[in-house]
């Protein structure tokens, strides 16, 4: 049966008194995939800035180590906005470098000005525009976004701020399922066999390990609906690689920039493959530095 078409009424939510910028920002904090930035995680909101201000929302990739400072704004874009958006984007860049940053201004009307006046940065700030719109049906009220700029792009983390956010295991069952989250547990069964102490902890944007609960992330472990990847600080290595490849383990890619292999595992890969993923654990515990140590056990 064909559904009834409905024509949605267009609503302008500055006009409105019944809205305000809070209300569109909890919306967005509830569901930020409306955003269309990807599978993303709200790290905080009202952020208070050193010299001033609050940004209105801060979001982090939950794949990749790239943080979103996204400013709100009804109506039209104009220059104490723009230049708001820009602003806490360069603090927190700055405050935190091993993140990627982006700023993203959010309005309901992205006019030419605010176009031409991007286009004088020339490419020095990465930006994100998305328009937002707002549509009725009946007594029911929607937003839509939609990326007028994308990002204007310049010519594993550790600890997050050396206090890292604790959810609890129903958090990653609820992100992942309880059959993804439990292969952790069998890593964390492997891990126990040299290190008996570690536990798991369980972060928002990664299951880590940690004794005491200090953290101890020489490797972290995060839970899909329908995969499982495990990131081991391991240096780069022809036979390790080899090794892998003989194994069919899949291997995502091996981040530089943290010095992981980031590896997709089944609970097949880890019942076949213990002993090469034990010796990938261990070479990671032993180049583990969070806990100030440099233990080596014989891999």
């Amino acid at each position: 049966m064909a559904l009834k078409f409905v024509k949605p009424e267009r609503v302008w939510l500055a006009n409105n008194p019944e809205y305000r910028e809070t209300w569109v920002q909890d919306r967005i904090a509830e569901d930020p995939s409306i955003l269309g930035l990807g599978d993303i995680v709200l790290k905080d909101k009202e952020r208070n800035q050193p010299h001033g201000g609050r940004l209105d929302l801060l979001f982090q990739d939950a794949e990749s180590s790239t943080r979103y400072e996204v400013e709100v704004m009804l109506g039209s874009t104009d220059e104490s906005h723009i230049i708001r958006t820009i602003e806490y984007w360069d603090v927190e860049r700055k405050r935190y470098p091993q993140y990627d940053h982006y700023a993203v201004i959010v309005a309901e009307d992205i006019t030419g000005r605010f176009l031409n006046v991007i286009g004088l940065f020339n490419g020095s700030i990465k930006l994100i525009a998305l328009q937002m719109s707002a549509w009725k049906f009946g007594d029911q009220i929607s937003l839509v976004f939609t990326k007028v700029i994308d990002a204007v792009a310049l010519g594993m983390p550790d600890e997050d701020e050396e206090v890292q956010t604790v959810t609890d295991r129903s958090y990653w069952e609820s992100r992942g399922t309880k059959e993804t989250v439990a292969l952790a547990d069998e890593m964390l069964a492997l891990i126990k066999t040299f290190a008996p102490e570690l536990e798991l902890k369980y972060n928002k944007f990664y299951i880590g390990l940690a004794k005491d609960n200090q953290p101890h992330n020489f490797a972290i472990f995060k839970a899909k609906k329908n995969s499982f990847r495990a990131e081991m600080r391991v240096g780069s290595s022809p036979n390790i690689d080899q090794e892998l490849e003989a194994a069919g383990i899949d291997v995502m890619d091996y981040d530089s920039k943290w010095k992981r292999y980031r590896l997709r595992l089944t609970k097949n890969d880890i019942k076949k493959h213990p002993d090469l993923l034990l010796k990938l654990l261990k070479m990671a515990y032993g180049h583990d530095t969070d806990s100030g140590t440099n233990i080596n056990p014989n891999p």
